[in-house]
């Protein structure tokens, strides 16, 4: 009886989580209107891809999503060379004030990022960088979660490991980039993932340092169609599953990775 009803729980629980979702797609298939009358429709009576056609037609979606997937990517690939590089030095070398640093690095956590966007863009518009690709990839760069991710992960390697390679003349970057790399690709693709999925679904920060309609991040650009046709429910819920495509592919893609990253790092850490 138990076990029945934990997944009676369950199911339930499934089905109201995913049923937004669904309604979603379902609705960016429906003609204007069909998705704001009363009672509210599950499905369409007619299935129309009008709203992905007025959709391409009134913004330049292809433009806004390769900004999208340019940004996103970019960001993750060297958040995670400079991540796993901090985490790696502060999980085995040894130097003054390792621990006070880190512990300070770790108390910037607490601090909302909203309260830091207004002095970093003051920062980025001196440096001339405002609406420009680098005021979006300069501060994702590296970021402590990231770094105390690796970090924890890299301490259950052996120092032994470690030191054989150097006894066998390895320098400190092939160790790095040949034995703490491919050891700790669980934990890696779990955090691009999470920089990946980040990046993507930013909206306030590229709102504020980008102007140029060309530079827009779907977040950004789907938000200006809001503003312009507030009355088309469907046409926005056909943006939204536009812009959730690239995140479920790499999610489905990865997730076995990113399951054993986040047990590894929760049983190692």
């Amino acid at each position: 009886m138990k076990k029945i009803i934990l997944y009676l729980i369950l199911i339930v629980t499934g089905l109201m989580t995913i049923a937004p979702f669904l309604w979603m797609i379902s609705a960016s298939f429906m003609y204007d209107g069909h998705a704001s009358v009363y009672p509210p429709r599950f499905l369409p009576d007619i299935f129309t891809t009008i709203q992905y056609e007025r959709l391409f037609s009134r913004i330049d979606l292809t433009k806004n999503f390769f900004n999208s997937l340019f940004l996103s990517v970019t960001v993750t690939v060297i958040s995670l060379f400079l991540n796993s590089m901090a985490g790696y030095a502060f999980a085995k070398y040894r130097f003054g004030g390792k621990e006070k640093l880190f512990k300070f690095l770790l108390s910037s956590m607490i601090i909302p990022a909203q309260v830091t966007m207004l002095p970093l863009f003051l920062m980025l518009k001196n440096l001339g960088l405002i609406n420009t690709y680098f005021a979006i990839i300069i501060p994702g760069l590296a970021n402590i979660f990231g770094i105390f991710l690796i970090k924890q992960y890299v301490m259950s390697i052996p120092d032994s490991l470690i030191e054989a390679a150097r006894i066998e003349g390895a320098s400190e970057f092939q160790i790095y980039s040949k034995i703490i790399l491919p050891l700790a690709t669980p934990i890696l693709i779990t955090l691009a993932i999470f920089t990946f999925l980040g990046t993507w679904n930013d909206f306030l920060w590229p709102l504020i340092s980008l102007s140029d309609n060309s530079m827009y991040t779907l977040p950004v650009a789907l938000a200006n169609l809001m503003g312009e046709h507030t009355k088309d429910p469907e046409l926005m819920m056909a943006g939204s599953v536009i812009t959730i495509i690239p995140v479920m592919v790499v999610f489905v893609a990865l997730q076995k990775y990113y399951i054993k990253g986040i047990m590894l790092g929760s049983v190692k850490g």
